[in-house]
């Protein structure tokens, strides 16, 4: 037994030392190109392989749901029971399986809850007093639980804070498949007083019509994800990072008030819920050029002003999806229009938006539209929109997605006094990207399936970078928020951030980090480093490879590599695993010349060279003659000698060496170029390519681009030459803010002033409690002297 124990301790320690990473013990070298294939990224298997896709033995779960659930408008809450059907397609037999019940988070003694903090202790604002009182006298959460297996039998279950454990009757084998069905209810959360990516929405203020919106999300329990690469993903949900899921078939009932609206994901499986008109013109809106209302303006304004008796049952169907998610409402206005694509399976995707009133007319204009836009250029990118229909819904969340259903929030604003009906600028642009990010989203992670519980930027900073680019085609001069290198520098250099390769719940900054800088860091990969050539194509193999499955950040790395054939571990560890920023220094400028040893050459130069030193300042300043001025006869042949005229033998010495050279060198010699020695500094840590422009003393210029590998013997300090026959006057690194250089005043040689605006400080005046008071003084009242006679 000893022996064996021993035998396994040695294969134990074996393998660990053979793991160890690469430790550099002897100077300061600091390798950042070293490759982390074998060291940081995991080995690959035949779940997935060494190219960065999937393997020949990939696998992942398949989980069917049938769904009836019941809208109670006065309670505000939702009463479901749904039908599971779990198949094990994973290797392994499963004694339990794990659901995730995200409405938990809304306890009042959830872990979110509870390990909530306040980053303000100066002020609170008015929500978060709301807030603070809604939750003395309220709870979410899902209550009325029952979970039974297929014959009705209970099945033993235990609820762990956001999770819930069903403990199976005996281990589901490999291959095998188990049904069961829970029941539920729970109240909807008031969105704008608890904050969420759901809820409800009343419209209750003077002049208003007292009409609510509902949007279901994240409203019944799910089925975990069971991975090859972490087994049950069992993380509590914290409140940011959001949902990895599975995929699986849908069909859901819904019944609400009769008048309501109700947009879902999937297809509607009774359109005859519809009146005549309004199925006439869901037909018109396939082949539409402009979206066209399915439900008027005028018909939401006639639901709005009463309340119809009663239920309907809307019913959808949606197949090969990871989750389901709704909209309901009397106050709906919807529209729609047809989005042609070359795509077989898939020819014709119908885009809609359904807003109320409120949302007009900024709904009206650009909803639909700006989806329409985000499938012709995220399939351009990647592969044909997956699913028959794409909706915008407006409500209370600021932005949200689900398969095939997103919920947005910008709005026009109306003054309460006036009726003045405006939109500001922000809430135009707002809008638009918003629903571009968010029908993004439908690609990643919708489709493509990454876990953003685990990784943030695996869909939020892909999917902005997208967004990025379909933004500059939609209008050039769009104001993009992020994605623009220079956008990113402020964050780049701050001090209150970690690296992208960080879990969702610890990162600082939420929205640089899982969304600004991925989006940044892969608009330079397809801009600089790779070039659009390269990139554009890798990336398109990465999104259909993984389409419809689950991604992990070292299948993206390698297949970005592995299809542009670029070595980019050096560009993943600066810019996903490290804090550092970019700031290169072009420190010093040397023009050098090739020593012909023709002395009849040199000696002219040396002279040249000579002559552009002043002169000594001393003798310059001395008024009086010297001696040698003075007195002729202390000159001598040294006086007149000019000491940079080639002696004879100087030239003879030449002459012979020049017999003896061979042709090689002889042709070396003769070389007039300038020989340019540019030194450059890596401030900020960040080994990145080193765009240049070079300005020459013929008004010419050029930009070249010297490779990130320029920094590979030493990542802090290199010097590069350029040789030409031209006489350069100045370099600028980074001409077109490319690279997210965070300093620019080192990127010039020579250095220029650079312009900068004083603004006058104005002083506030002095407290005076006197005047706040509204007390005065007379000029007599505080003094002691008697009054001047008279």
């Amino acid at each position: 037994m000893r022996t064996v124990m021993m035998a396994v301790a040695a294969l134990w320690l074996g393998g660990a030392a053979a793991a160890q990473p690469i430790v550099q013990t002897k100077g300061s070298f600091v390798d950042k190109f070293r490759q982390l294939e074998g060291e940081d990224w995991p080995t690959p298997t035949d779940y997935r392989n060494a190219a960065g896709a999937p393997g020949h033995r990939y696998w992942q779960q398949q989980v069917d749901y049938r769904i009836d659930a019941t809208l109670d408008e006065a309670k505000r809450s939702i009463s479901a029971r749904e039908s599971v059907t779990y198949k094990n397609n994973s290797p392994d037999a499963l004694r339990y399986l794990w659901l995730q019940m995200d409405q938990n988070r809304f306890r009042r003694d959830s872990l979110a809850e509870l390990s909530e903090t306040v980053g303000d202790t100066a002020s609170i604002s008015v929500t978060g007093v709301r807030r603070a009182k809604r939750y003395q006298a309220w709870e979410g959460g899902y209550n009325d639980l029952t979970v039974t297996d297929a014959n009705g039998q209970p099945l033993p279950y235990k609820v762990v804070n956001s999770l819930m454990r069903i403990d199976l009757p005996a281990p589901l084998a490999s291959g095998a498949t188990v049904s069961f069905s829970i029941g539920w209810s729970y109240p909807m959360i008031e969105t704008r007083v608890i904050g969420g990516r759901s809820g409800y929405e009343c419209f209750t203020k003077p002049g208003d019509d007292g009409n609510c919106i509902f949007l279901g999300a994240q409203w019944f329990p799910r089925l975990a994800v069971y991975s090859d690469y972490e087994g049950w993903h069992n993380k509590a949900f914290l409140g940011d990072g959001e949902f990895t899921l599975e995929f699986g078939d849908y069909e859901v009932s819904l019944t609400v008030p009769a008048d309501h609206v109700v947009a879902a994901t999937g297809e509607l499986q009774n359109p005859e819920i519809l009146s005549a008109a309004q199925r006439a013109r869901l037909a018109e809106a396939r082949d539409a050029k402009t979206p066209v209302y399915i439900v008027t303006p005028a018909e939401a304004a006639a639901a709005e002003k009463g309340r119809a008796r009663g239920s309907r049952t809307w019913r959808f169907k949606a197949s090969n999806v990871r989750d389901f998610a709704f909209g309901t409402s009397r106050k709906f206005i919807w529209d729609a229009m047809g989005v042609p694509q070359d795509a077989p399976e898939n020819p014709l995707v119908m885009a809609m938006s359904f807003f109320p009133k409120e949302a007009r007319p900024l709904w009206d204009a650009y909803s639909t539209k700006a989806i329409a836009h985000t499938i012709d250029v995220y399939s351009s990118f990647s592969f044909p929109y997956p699913y028959p229909t794409a909706q915008s819904v407006n409500g209370p969340v600021g932005g949200m997605e689900y398969p095939m259903i997103t919920f947005n929030g910008p709005r026009p604003v109306k003054d309460r006094k006036t009726g003045q009906l405006t939109y500001t600028e922000r809430a135009k642009y707002g809008l638009i990207g918003v629903v571009i990010h968010e029908i993004g989203h439908i690609y990643f992670p919708m489709s493509v399936n990454s876990d953003e519980r685990q990784w943030t930027w695996m869909d939020e900073g892909i999917n902005t970078f997208l967004q990025f680019q379909a933004e500059r085609l939609w209008d050039k001069d769009y104001p993009a928020r992020r994605g623009e290198p220079k956008d990113i520098v402020d964050y780049m250099v701050s001090r209150d951030q970690v690296p992208l390769m960080t879990q969702s719940d610890s990162l600082l900054q939420f929205g640089n980090n899982g969304y600004a800088k991925p989006a940044t860091a892969l608009t330079v990969l397809r801009e600089t480093v790779m070039g659009r050539e390269l990139f554009d194509p890798a990336f398109k193999e990465y999104a259909n490879r993984w389409r419809f499955k689950r991604p992990t950040p070292y299948d993206f790395f390698r297949t970005m590599e592995e299809s542009s054939g670029i070595d980019l571990d050096w560009f993943w560890r600066g810019w996903f695993y490290s804090t550092d920023h970019v700031d290169i220094s072009l420190d010093k400028v040397v023009k050098a010349r090739l020593d012909t040893r023709n002395p009849e050459v040199e000696e002219p130069y040396k002279k040249a060279q000579a002559s552009r030193e002043p002169a000594s300042l001393t003798a310059s300043r001395n008024t009086q003659k010297t001696v040698v001025e003075r007195d002729p006869s202390t000159r001598d042949y040294y006086d007149s000698l000019d000491e940079y005229e080639p002696t004879v033998k100087a030239k003879k010495a030449y002459a012979k060496a020049l017999e003896d050279m061979d042709p090689e060198e002889r042709e070396a010699l003769a070389v007039t170029d300038n020989f340019y020695h540019l030194s450059f500094r890596n401030i900020g840590g960040l080994v990145m390519p080193i765009p240049l422009k070079l300005d020459y003393s013929d008004g010419s210029s050029e930009t070249l681009q010297i490779p990130a590998e320029v920094w590979r013997r030493n990542p802090r300090a290199v010097t590069w030459q350029l040789v030409t026959p031209k006489t350069l006057v100045s370099a600028e690194v980074d001409p077109m803010w490319e690279i997210a250089d965070a300093n620019r005043d080192n990127n010039h040689y020579p250095r220029r002033i650079e312009p900068a605006t004083l603004k006058v400080k104005s002083f506030p005046p002095a407290a005076n409690r006197m005047k706040d008071m509204e007390r005065q003084v007379s000029p007599d009242s505080l003094t002691t002297r008697p009054a001047p006679e008279k």
